[in-house]
């Protein structure tokens, strides 16, 4: 995955920064970082308790009250650049994110979600959870790159730019009646199709209901046998 500029090994970072705006920052200077090295870096984390909004969520009608509705039940609100439709952390969901170098930002996009999507299924499947492509109908933040078992476990997202390609995606770990309680009347507002029992989670589908055993699974499918070179969130991410 690397040229003769990388030393092919894998910047990973672990753990959360103190503040959901910290969180953005590690994100943005891990792509940094893949940009000017040419090495891929990867990152699984439990982001702050928050109600992830897209663009597509912040232009509709409804979305004062969706607003409204996530923060009344202890959900901050936050707008991410992407597209898609909201999504609840409680703080133990898990994310990830993928940054690898490209040299044609115009092709490698399904490659890339397959590789994202496989590397999921492993590391649930890993857990004991019986994962699977797809979703069920009116899911949460519903896609075409998503994984089930037992209802929607993760959705999968991506953002190309000139010389790096990030692929992310949220993981429910435990909290799926808790998720799809907020997610209820924000979808309403939004006038979002939603099926609560959609939600699904790791601990729904037989696995463990702890974020660290999740997180160290993503690292371990998406990462491999390549060399890991650790650092920490709260730390510069090209230290």
């Amino acid at each position: 995955m690397a040229d003769e500029r990388g030393d092919r090994t894998v910047r990973v970072v672990r753990g959360r920064a103190a503040t959901r705006d910290g969180d953005q920052t590690v994100t943005t200077e891990m792509s940094e970082y893949v940009a000017e090295t040419n090495n891929p870096a990867f990152r699984a984390w439990t982001p702050h308790r928050q109600m992830a909004f897209g663009r597509r969520d912040a232009h509709a009608e409804g979305y004062e009250r969706a607003c409204e509705a996530a923060e009344s039940r202890g959900f901050p609100v936050v707008e991410r650049s992407v597209g898609g439709r909201a999504v609840a952390y409680t703080g133990r969901t898990v994310a990830f994110a993928s940054a690898v170098p490209i040299e044609n930002d115009r092709t490698g996009l399904d490659e890339r979600y397959e590789t994202a999507t496989t590397a999921v299924i492993r590391a649930l499947r890993s857990l004991g959870v019986p994962a699977r492509r797809g979703e069920p109908a009116n899911s949460f933040c519903p896609g075409d790159h998503s994984v089930q078992a037992h209802g929607k476990i993760c959705g999968i997202a991506q953002r190309v730019r000139r010389d790096v390609a990030l692929v992310s995606g949220v993981v429910v770990v435990a909290d799926h009646d808790a998720i799809a309680a907020v997610l209820e009347p924000v979808y309403e507002a939004l006038d979002v199709p939603f099926d609560p029992g959609s939600v699904g989670s790791v601990a729904r589908s037989g696995g463990p209901g702890d974020a660290e055993r999740v997180i160290r699974a993503l690292e371990d499918a998406f990462v491999g046998d390549a060399e890991r070179r650790v650092t920490d969130a709260r730390e510069r991410v090209d230290n």
